[in-house]
């Protein structure tokens, strides 16, 4: 705007010059007396300059360079305008979107815009990123693998697992190869959509292959020897309960949890009822401390969890004062009351692992999901003693399952990639 506004300064300056030499006549004597013409206001001045020129066809000619002149200045502006717009909106996608401020209680202030890893457009860096954490995230499966095929000296596990070793070091030279072009600057990047759908093509593959041979596992466990794992933070792995919650006044929730996320392990529980997405839900999101959040009523817990290692946690609450307490690994680290005091935890819900819900069972946000590893997780619909938490934390075999949700592989759906695996606690711990 500055450079139209400085064109149009001059061309007026030059016109006003113009319009004095060719409208101001001469009188006799050697001097020279300056006869201004008025212009209606309705006139354009450029006409009535040539209206009362002298010298009409040159002045005329220039006019019309002045007016092109300022035409393809304001074309040129406007074309860089608009260039910076789509350049700054290529540069906020490849970025990503910003994570919202939390608001009130820490949660995230709604922007009407999903962070997911799923539906924003990535840039080079962003895909390298994320096929990384794949990468990693199927060695860590093959590991796995390798370690049960060992254990049960199984031949055809050892003839899959090298398969899937040579698919991996494949993807891991494309990936090494994306990273040298971007680095070098070579044209090959053009050919980066066709690529990306060559290697994520090959990374269904391979979970598919990964999956078919983990469930061989499942025959040899018992159905609550198993722990869930979601290696990635994104907007569609999760794990959902097949059953709701009945009513409850008072409720005891455990699980064990491993995690090194930052920031924030995300969000291992929700649970959703009919108008309100908030019913009870446990989160640890941005630099917030992890909460737990009952009919939308926050309090802060104080874990610390995001370490590396497994750890067992406890919340119990009762709905007479909002009274709750705190426990990890068997110790009370926390209590306070007036926790949506009186309001009965509500029938009829869907109860999700893995992710926080915005709406009944979806509504998913990548920036809370849940990122490690969760099991034994079970749900009582009463307050349980401090005698009873450590028993839990600690194997006893005097500790008791869930009354009103038990940890059992048939009670629970995956989807998007996450995974289960062979879990006992307190055997393999850390």
């Amino acid at each position: 705007m500055q450079a139209i506004k400085k064109a149009i300064s001059w061309t007026l300056f030059i016109l006003s010059y113009l319009f004095m030499e060719g409208s101001c006549q001469d009188f006799g004597g050697g001097q020279t007396q300056f006869i201004c013409t008025s212009v209606p206001k309705d006139m354009d001045i450029c006409a009535a300059t040539l209206q009362n020129s002298m010298p009409g066809e040159d002045l005329k000619t220039t006019v019309m360079q002045l007016r092109e002149t300022v035409l393809q200045q304001k074309e040129t502006i406007m074309n860089q305008k608009e260039t910076i717009r789509e350049l700054t909106s290529k540069l906020t996608r490849c970025e990503g979107q910003s994570a919202p401020e939390p608001g009130p209680g820490g949660r995230r202030k709604e922007t009407g815009t999903k962070n997911t890893m799923g539906d924003v457009s990535r840039g080079p860096s962003d895909t390298l990123a994320q096929l990384s954490q794949t990468l990693q995230s199927l060695k860590q499966r093959l590991e796995n693998l390798e370690q049960f095929s060992r254990n049960n000296n199984s031949v055809q596990a050892n003839s899959l697992k090298d398969l899937l070793q040579s698919k991996i070091d494949d993807l891991e030279k494309q990936v090494l190869s994306r990273v040298n072009s971007i680095e070098d600057g070579k044209p090959g990047l053009r050919n980066e959509t066709e690529q990306r759908g060559r290697v994520e093509s090959t990374l269904t593959s391979l979970h598919q292959r990964i999956t078919d041979l983990e469930k061989g596992q499942k025959e040899n466990r018992p159905l609550d020897k198993f722990q869930l794992t979601f290696p990635l933070r994104t907007n569609y792995m999760y794990a959902k309960v097949k059953k709701s919650l009945p009513e409850m006044y008072a409720f005891t929730v455990c699980m064990w949890l491993k995690s090194n996320a930052s920031p924030g392990v995300g969000t291992p529980f929700s649970y959703a009822v009919p108008g309100q997405a908030n019913e009870l839900v446990l989160i640890e999101w941005g630099n917030n401390p992890m909460e737990i959040l009952i009919n939308d009523k926050v309090a802060k817990l104080p874990f610390i969890i995001n370490d590396g290692k497994w750890h067992h946690i406890c919340v119990t609450w009762t709905t007479r004062d909002g009274v709750w307490e705190a426990f990890q690994d068997g110790v009370m680290r926390g209590s306070g009351e007036n926790l949506a005091p009186y309001h009965p935890i509500k029938p009829q819900g869907v109860l999700i692992l893995g992710q926080e819900q915005d709406t009944l069972g979806g509504g998913f946000d990548a920036t809370q999901a849940f990122v490690g590893d969760l099991a034994n997780f079970h749900i009582w619909d009463r307050k349980l003693s401090i005698g009873e938490i450590y028993n839990l934390a600690t194997c006893s075999s005097k500790a008791q399952i869930g009354n009103v949700f038990s940890w059992l592989e048939s009670s629970i759906d995956i989807y998007g990639g996450a995974s289960k695996w062979t879990f006992e606690a307190c055997r393999q711990l850390n």
